[in-house]
């Protein structure tokens, strides 16, 4: 991680996200919950667990699996995070920080991708087998 502070706004502005050491690196994910959840693959970055929100009180968190979290705003129902439970990791949708000073690097979930896009970058690609081998608490 990079360590790059930045900070974000909701579409609405009720939620305003600051993110202590955020990574310069985006990835993709491109499983069926990221993309029924937002109508596309998810383009993230790492914030880590330093993060920080004002009108917290807009914010409704939806449990959406055993291991994650995912949080929007209320109001305008703009995505905020994805959290990891057991750490409290999160991964911030890009476009709330309005940066475009990442590089995009990786693409998770690669074997549920729709055959209709691709990224046309160069990244590590990881299957959903692969990503959990990585990336799951041990058991």
């Amino acid at each position: 991680m990079v360590g790059k502070e930045r900070t974000g706004t909701c579409l609405c502005g009720d939620v305003k996200i600051n993110a202590k050491k955020t990574d310069d690196t985006a990835g993709v994910c491109h499983c069926s919950s990221c993309r029924r959840w937002g109508g596309g693959p998810l383009l993230t970055t790492d914030c880590g667990t330093e993060v920080s929100f004002d009108g917290d009180e807009n914010i409704k968190v939806f449990n959406s699996s055993e291991w994650a979290e995912r949080g929007f705003c209320m109001n305008c129902g703009t995505h905020l995070f994805y959290r990891l439970k057991e750490n409290g990791q999160y991964v911030v949708p890009l476009g709330l920080f309005g940066d475009d000073d990442f590089v995009l690097d990786h693409q998770i979930f690669i074997d549920e991708k729709p055959a209709f896009y691709t990224f046309a970058n160069k990244t590590t690609m990881m299957t959903g087998e692969e990503v959990f081998a990585k990336f799951a608490p041990p058991e």
